[in-house]
């Protein structure tokens, strides 16, 4: 059998049967977060490396993985009686960004330089026309006819 599998099994398991048996209790915010880590964090960690690190950045690539990580925070804290969203779940998805999106763009795609033909022009011009503007107040300064 797949240990991913015996992995995912025991822990449903777990959190099928273990709300039952704590109804009446509150949030253990130590064991939600060691469910979190155990459950659906592994289950991340295992699709992300599946996918690839040059996919991380990818939002379509992605998106059903952080989906899936989200329920499984939101379903767990449904069945331990704990809020969503909470710290520990905002603790948990900034780990989560620290790790896998530390380096991709807002927009989704890395960052890259403009054009060669782009870039040059938005150094040279500038350039030019302060040389130009230069160029043209040394000229009129040397002009004095005419000058009241």
């Amino acid at each position: 059998m797949n240990l991913g599998f015996l992995l995912t099994s025991r822990h449903l398991l777990w959190i099928l049967l273990a709300p039952p048996l704590m109804a009446f209790a509150e949030c253990d915010n130590e064991f939600y977060s060691g469910l979190l880590n155990e459950y659906c964090l592994l289950q991340f960690q295992l699709k992300m490396d599946a996918l690839g690190m040059k996919l991380w950045c990818d939002w379509q690539a992605t998106e059903e993985i952080y989906t899936e990580v989200t329920n499984c925070t939101s379903l767990l804290a449904f069945h331990q009686n704990c809020y969503w969203p909470n710290h520990i779940v905002d603790r948990f998805f900034t780990d989560i960004h620290k790790k896998y999106f530390k380096d991709c763009a807002l927009t989704g795609r890395l960052p890259t330089d403009p054009p060669m033909p782009i870039l040059c022009s938005f150094i040279f011009i500038p350039i030019l026309i302060t040389l130009l503007m230069t160029a043209l107040v040394v000229w009129r300064s040397k002009r004095s006819e005419g000058i009241v």
